[in-house]
């Protein structure tokens, strides 16, 4: 049977850094948290001029993943465990913060230099308060490595993570997690299966589409029941979408600043571990 609709949020702007503003429908003053699913940002499309200097610097996170789906333009991630990592259109990146960690993000330098647009979304992944201790990993996949997914002439979506339509994506998680990006041509309808209990979401990045015949617009971010299993998504035109669907974490949720905890006492906790320097140091 179908899914219903719960809820459709719009992206609204959040100025997350002096020279940033993204589009954030997640967590939203309708609906807070998905759990495992806490946040969702949407960056650009923006137009870097040749010789920007663009970069989030040296921040920490502790006790969930931050991951990027580069829609435009080109990533570059450096962390204090050790990880570096570049990604282009279509690629995605998974980095685990665990215990704590320091990193920093934004265009390559070669973007930065020879001018280009950037567009990605970032996610934030929660896991169980079993794993929040567990050492920091950072994994990265290709866009010529996840596969296709829903295959038909005019829809291009692909497996990021999970397993779906017989299918296993590159990057792991700690729980159950299906993410499928892509494209859906104009005209085209596709059929979406979600495990019922599943937390299910379906965000806009470009386009419009019809879900279950309630027309979705850009910047939208759906949230379903968790009781049945069907989606039915048509194009109003060509569209570009971010499919998740997740096992619930059942577990209390503390979110603050950079940190995804159980308990506002772990929150006080991150923050004062971080300003005594025990997250470590990156300089760039």
């Amino acid at each position: 049977m179908q899914k219903k609709i719960d809820h459709i949020l719009l992206g609204k702007e959040k100025q997350i850094t002096p020279d940033e503003k993204v589009r954030q429908p997640l967590p939203h003053q309708e609906f807070r948290f998905a759990n495992p699913f806490i946040v969702l940002h949407h960056l650009g499309p923006e137009t870097i001029l040749p010789g920007g200097k663009l970069r989030i610097l040296p921040h920490p996170h502790r006790g969930f993943s931050p991951v990027t789906f580069q829609l435009q333009g080109e990533g570059y991630h450096k962390d204090n465990a050790g990880h570096e990592g570049t990604i282009h259109a279509g690629d995605v990146q998974w980095m685990f913060a665990g215990k704590g960690i320091l990193h920093s993000e934004g265009p390559t330098p070669e973007l930065l230099k020879k001018g280009g647009v950037q567009e990605l979304i970032q996610l934030w992944i929660n896991v169980p308060a079993a794993h929040k201790g567990d050492a920091p990993t950072y994994q990265s996949a290709p866009k010529t490595l996840q596969p296709p997914v829903l295959q038909q002439e005019g829809v291009h979506l692909r497996l990021a993570s999970g397993t779906y339509d017989g299918n296993t994506g590159p990057l792991n998680s700690l729980t159950p997690v299906i993410s499928i990006i892509g494209e859906i041509e104009k005209g085209r309808r596709i059929q979406l299966t979600a495990t019922p209990g599943y937390w299910t979401l379906l965000y806009v990045a470009n386009g419009e589409v019809m879900i279950n015949g309630e027309t979705i617009r850009q910047y939208h971010l759906v949230v379903f029941e968790k009781d049945n299993d069907e989606i039915i998504l048509a194009a109003c035109e060509n569209a570009q979408i971010l499919y998740l669907s997740a096992a619930p974490i059942d577990e209390p949720v503390a979110a603050k600043d950079n940190f995804v905890m159980n308990t506002k006492e772990e929150i006080e906790q991150a923050m004062e571990d971080y300003k005594k320097g025990v997250f470590g140091s990156l300089s760039h």
